[in-house]
């Protein structure tokens, strides 16, 4: 998949706000020409529907990433978007999908300690809303979804959807370039999990700007968890275009702590979307400005990103 765009296919840049910098920032897209075709141009729609977004296509492909040959893109995609290896643990990287699973090295990021401070549970452009209102719409995606909408497969999620209901929201998006594993916010343990079966098309903002029901369409998995400092939260991870699998590395049967490794998405861009009941926690006021501006926010792994109601 070229990351090279054909001539005449450039369109609106994606901006994100760096909250590293205080800087906007323009987003680099891996595969920018592939993705503009499929979704801004009518025969590139069309395959994506009857091709691209099916979950075969995506297994095939992520089948390839897992093999020695896929190893040789990783220097140049590492020197392409100026991914800081320092950061991360050594390895012997045999495919690109073990450079994609890639951990950062013990004290890299770290969560805060604070318990009324909820921490940042993936390294993501984010958004932030203080209710999650039916048909609730993203200005910088205009992408719509509600809690029955992403929790509820017609047999699970809909009771638990009724909890979330007016609640706070993050939307955590994964680009191909980031750091793919996520992990828990606080301490806890899980009170139900299950899968929600879908299609896999791409969640960036190009994407969404014609596929507004992605969040709810897409393959998804839900975690209700209940946390010691905020209450129950729905923990939502969604599968997107190319994502070979989304692996669980811990037990649910487990208590976690906060900052525990939860799982990781193989190969492609994703989304973890973390819901809260209504009144128990607020976003950060900067990703409530950003995402009223129409930006992500580029947040670090562990950092705050809300704060409990109260504090």
């Amino acid at each position: 998949m070229s990351t090279e765009q054909p001539r005449g296919t450039r369109s609106q840049p994606i901006l994100y706000w760096n909250r590293a910098t205080g800087k906007t920032a323009e987003e680099l897209i891996y595969g920018e020409g592939f993705m503009r075709w499929i979704y801004e141009t009518p025969a590139g729609r069309f395959f994506a529907d009857a091709l691209f977004c099916r979950p075969v296509f995506s297994r095939l492909y992520g089948a390839y990433k897992r093999t020695r040959a896929s190893a040789s893109a990783i220097p140049g995609f590492v020197k392409r978007f100026d991914i800081r290896m320092e950061e991360f643990e050594a390895g012997d990287f045999r495919s690109f999908n073990d450079f994609f699973i890639r951990r950062f090295k013990p004290g890299a990021r770290r969560f805060s300690e604070k318990p009324e401070e909820l921490c940042a549970f993936a390294e993501g452009r984010y958004l932030a809303f203080e209710q999650l209102t039916e048909g609730q719409r993203f200005p910088v995606k205009s992408a719509a979804m509600s809690p029955e909408g992403l929790l509820s497969d017609g047999e699970n999620g809909g009771e638990k959807a009724r909890l979330f209901a007016g609640g706070p929201v993050l939307v955590a998006r994964l680009c191909p370039t980031d750091y793919h594993r996520f992990h828990y916010p606080d301490d806890g343990v899980t009170v139900e999990a299950y899968p929600i079966p879908g299609k896999l098309h791409s969640v960036n903002p190009l994407a969404l700007k014609t596929r507004a029901d992605v969040f709810v369409t897409n393959e998804r998995r839900v975690s209700i968890l209940r946390t010691k400092n905020f209450g129950d939260l729905a923990y939502v991870e969604v599968g997107a275009i190319c994502v070979g699998k989304i692996v669980q590395t811990r037990s649910e049967l487990e208590p976690f702590c906060r900052g525990d490794e939860k799982g990781y998405f193989l190969f492609g861009g994703s989304t973890v979307i973390v819901l809260g009941e209504p009144g128990a926690w607020r976003p950060d006021a900067d990703l409530l400005e950003q995402t009223r501006l129409g930006r992500e926010t580029l947040v670090r792994l562990g950092e705050r990103v809300a704060k409990k109601c109260g504090q």
